[in-house]
Parts: structure tokens; C-alpha cells; sequence
């Protein structure tokens, strides 16, 4: 048995005493999704969670990039077997969840190299982070955008989906489509929605509502808003910085936002 595969049968035998799997999705790339989940990542750290992000765009991963990190293993290298999940965890930000810090499973980098990844083996990786995750208060899996089979399932076996939105007519569209093909696999899949990169609030609630609009009209639910992540010109310095926004520029707008969201999730309870 490949160690992948017992850590999905651990996972299935164990209780399940870890905190939530959050799946960070998006329709479409280019909304800022990674930059959000690290943020998050961060915010829930700073909170004294013991957290951990897993890059699971099995097609272009870049998490360990946009930290400036080069970790000793990454998914590629556990889908194949020459590592265990656990080996694969790296420290970021500092390393202990104390001073702020977190853990990430990287995937690997611009390669491709897991897209196309079968279905069963999506599945044992599934049950893999679930055991990885009873270690931490927090998992954040950041997924590939769209709505490819692997993404849907990594998404279904996490505890809550954040769908990241931003103004943009085709973000709003696609993120659609990827709600309605979960919905499908699905039909009580409620998943919660984040307006990233808005100008104003104003904005940031029209898109919601549009967005919240279509998925009553055509799919029967309403999802809930769970936060807005204000346009933040210091978001691309913390980019190419290749760090946290909130360790590189604490206290401006996106990061108290993003703290504002943790917050949110932890309470289990998405405003209106």
C-alpha cells in the first residue's frame, strides 16, 4: 500500500477531531485566489491557529512561489511515493504558528505535472489531507480555478468552499458554472462566497448580489456572502515581495479584511 493511500485509510478509520478544510475555489484564474488564501492563512495563524495551506492546483501550482520558498517535497513527489504528506510540510512565515506562522504543502510548480491526475487517485489524495489536517485548527486547500473533476473533488471533501468573486462579468460567470457543477455532484453543497479585489463596498455588494441573484434564480439557493477583500494597492508589493500582504504591509486594508474574514469562518456564521 503506498503511503497515500494509507493516509486516506487512516483518515477514514481516525475520528474526526481536527478543525475545518476550507476549499478556496474561483471560476476563473487571475481573481486573486492564492493571494487570499495566504492571507487568510495568515490571519487565522495570527490568531494562534496552528494552520496549514495545501497548493492543490494540480495543473499550475505556485503557493511555495509566491512565498519564496523551495520546500524539500511537494504534492508530485507524494502522488509518486517518494514522500509521505507529512514529509512534504514546510514551515512558512516564520515557521511557528505562535509568531504568526504557518505550514504549506506545495505542489509542483509550473510543471503540470498532476493535471491529469485519474479520479481514484484524486481520491486517495482527498483522504490524505484529511489525515494531514487532523494536526492543524485550520486547512486551507487552494484549488486550481475552474471546474475540472479533480478540483470538484478535492472540493467535496472539504468541510466548507469560499468561491472567490471580483466585479468582473466573466468572474461572476464562471464562478457560476463552477457552484452550478458542484451543485450537481452535490445538490446541499452550500458553498460561501468572498468578493476579492473591490473598489468599494458598493461595488463588491452589487457583484454579490448579482452573483447570489443567479444562483436563486437557476439553482434554488442563495450562498452566503462571507466577506470583502478591498482593492489594495499594496496586494501586488506583497506579490512580487514574494510574502504575506499582512507580514509585509500589516494594517492596511486588504489584511484587515482578511482578518475580518478568519474571524467570520471561525464564528461559522456569514453575514448578510
Amino acid at each position: 500500500m503506498s503511503a497515500l493511500a494509507a493516509s486516506a485509510e487512516a483518515a477514514a478509520r481516525a475520528p474526526r477531531r481536527a478543525g475545518p478544510v476550507i476549499a478556496v475555489a474561483s471560476g476563473k484564474g487571475g481573481v486573486g485566489k492564492t493571494a487570499l488564501a495566504l492571507a487568510l492563512a495568515r490571519a487565522f495563524a495570527l490568531r494562534k491557529a496552528r494552520t496549514l495551506v495545501v497548493d492543490a492546483d494540480l495543473g499550475m501550482a505556485n503557493v511555495d512561489v509566491q512565498l519564496g520558498l523551495n520546500p524539500p517535497g511537494d504534492l508530485g513527489a507524494v502522488v509518486a511515493g517518494r514522500l509521505t504528506l507529512e514529509e512534504a510540510v514546510a514551515p512558512a512565515c516564520g515557521g511557528s504558528h505562535k509568531a504568526g506562522g504557518f505550514d504549506i504543502i506545495a505542489g509542483p510548480s509550473g510543471s503540470g505535472a498532476l493535471a491529469g491526475l485519474d479520479i481514484d487517485a484524486v481520491g486517495r489524495l482527498a483522504g490524505g489531507l484529511a489525515a494531514a489536517s487532523m494536526s492543524y485548527d485550520r486547512t486551507l486547500i487552494d484549488l486550481a480555478a475552474g471546474a475540472e473533476r479533480a478540483t470538484l473533488r478535492l472540493a467535496a471533501a472539504a468541510d466548507d468552499v469560499l468561491v472567490v468573486i471580483n466585479d468582473e462579468p466573466t468572474s461572476l460567470t464562471d464562478a457560476y458554472a463552477f457552484v452550478k457543477t458542484l451543485r450537481v455532484r452535490d445538490e446541499g453543497a452550500c458553498p460561501f462566497v468572498v468578493v476579492n479585489n473591490a473598489p468599494g463596498k458598493a461595488e463588491a455588494q452589487t457583484a454579490y448580489a448579482m452573483f447570489a441573484r443567479t444562483c436563486e434564480s437557476f439553482l434554488g439557493f442563495r450562498p452566503p456572502l462571507a466577506g470583502i477583500i478591498r482593492r489594495d494597492p499594496h496586494v501586488p508589493g506583497a506579490i512580487r515581495a514574494q510574502s504575506p500582504l499582512d507580514q509585509r504591509y500589516p494594517g492596511t486594508d486588504a489584511a484587515r479584511d482578511a482578518a475580518a474574514l478568519a474571524r467570520t469562518l471561525e464564528q461559522g456564521v456569514a453575514p448578510g
